[in-house]
């Protein structure tokens, strides 16, 4: 018994060692792509803030921004740009939001929304543009409540 599971151990070795030898020896440069055959391609970073929110609470905020707002992206649950110019719109029309509709939730983004997190969702620390726990807390009880 104890040849036999000597035996196997060392015919499943040596298939081991054998399947990657063949393996090495095969990958010449035919898997390499040719020099002629690279291109340049763009990538773009998608940033998305969602400030303590869960994928959901965000998903609840951008159903909202598509509702009111002109939001037409994805309802994916990150708040990226589209989301944060939809955002913007709304600031701009109710909360003081005076800067340019760019999709960055900036410190004047975030001086609106908690104007409009004052105003109606319990937040009451500073109008700072600094989206601390407190403004991430009311920010959830907006989401939660939209």
């Amino acid at each position: 018994m104890r040849s036999n599971a000597l035996a196997r151990t060392l015919v499943s070795a040596a298939a081991v060692v054998g399947l990657a030898a063949g393996g090495l020896a095969t990958a010449g440069t035919s898997f390499a792509a040719p020099a002629s055959a690279t291109s340049a391609h763009t990538v773009t970073i998608r940033a998305t803030n969602n400030f303590g929110l869960t994928s959901t609470e965000a998903k609840n905020v951008q159903n909202w921004l598509h509702t009111y707002w002109g939001y037409n992206d994805g309802i994916d649950g990150q708040l990226g740009t589209n989301s944060w110019k939809a955002f913007q719109r709304c600031l701009q029309t109710y909360w003081g939001y005076n800067d340019t509709i760019d999709g960055d939730p900036g410190p004047n983004t975030i001086k609106a929304l908690q104007r409009l997190l004052k105003d109606s969702w319990g937040y009451t620390g500073a109008i700072d543009g600094d989206a601390g726990s407190g403004t991430r807390a009311a920010f959830k009880r907006f989401a939660d409540g939209i």
